[in-house]
């Protein structure tokens, strides 16, 4: 389980920017280490449907404590240092390193302020850090923006794909095949010509990489055509 952990975030907007940004990417575990008030409307008015998750987040009042239970945490840096860690992970060799991981248990990431992000003490908690590249001319995301493309890169790495399958060589063939049939059919060829316009439209097909329902659309087109001639005639 992914843990979002905000580090005395200033302006509570960011808060709720933050909760919608993780319920996109079906992450609902917040913890926020600080004893400020935040202003419930503003963190309402950005999060939208996802202001749950402020509802059930947890408080502390120091880092450590927010990081007790977790098995990793990482903590979200820019800045380099002596003494902020020797090296730091992209979005995609920490997703990576998460999904690689047999244990089980709950996995904290760190956001610091939105002004000066995490101190060397507080990057310090951390198992190791995580950056994104950015421009150097400026470098700076905004923390919710932060949270956005770690979260999206755990979300594209562990979470697995459904829906659309390209299909395979065979049926491939099958299609190519239905279509130089179907142009046979109608007479279109003049010449010896029908192998050659079976693999053009097989090369072209392979590079579409067409889905199951996209390949009997083809088919069933191709059929109609020639059934339409031949009714015809």
């Amino acid at each position: 389980m992914i843990q979002i952990v905000l580090v005395e975030t200033q302006d509570a907007a960011n808060i709720g920017a933050v909760c919608r940004a993780m319920k996109t990417m079906g992450i609902s575990k917040l913890a926020i280490v600080s004893e400020a008030d935040y202003d419930i409307n503003r963190i309402k008015t950005l999060s939208l449907h996802a202001y749950d998750l402020y509802e059930n987040h947890r408080r502390f009042s120091n880092l450590p404590a927010a990081l007790a239970d977790s098995i990793l945490t990482a903590g979200a840096t820019r800045r380099r240092g002596k003494f902020r860690k020797f090296f730091s992970l992209l979005p995609e060799e920490f997703a990576e390193k998460v999904q690689g991981s047999e244990a089980e248990g709950l996995i904290s990431i760190v956001f610091g302020r939105e002004a000066d992000g995490l101190t060397d003490m507080e990057l310090a908690c951390c198992d190791l850090a995580i950056h994104i590249p950015s421009s150097p001319a400026f470098p700076s995301l905004n923390l919710a923006q932060a949270v956005q493309v770690i979260t999206y890169t755990l979300h594209r790495t562990l979470v697995p794909r459904t829906g659309y399958l390209p299909i395979m060589k065979d049926r491939l063939e099958t299609v190519s095949h239905t279509i130089a049939d179907s142009f046979e059919q109608i007479g279109f060829y003049k010449q010896d010509e029908q192998e050659l316009v079976r693999l053009f439209f097989r090369d072209i097909l392979g590079r579409a990489a067409l889905s199951e329902s996209e390949a009997d659309r083809v088919e069933k087109m191709f059929r109609k055509m020639a059934g339409i001639k031949i009714h015809k005639l």
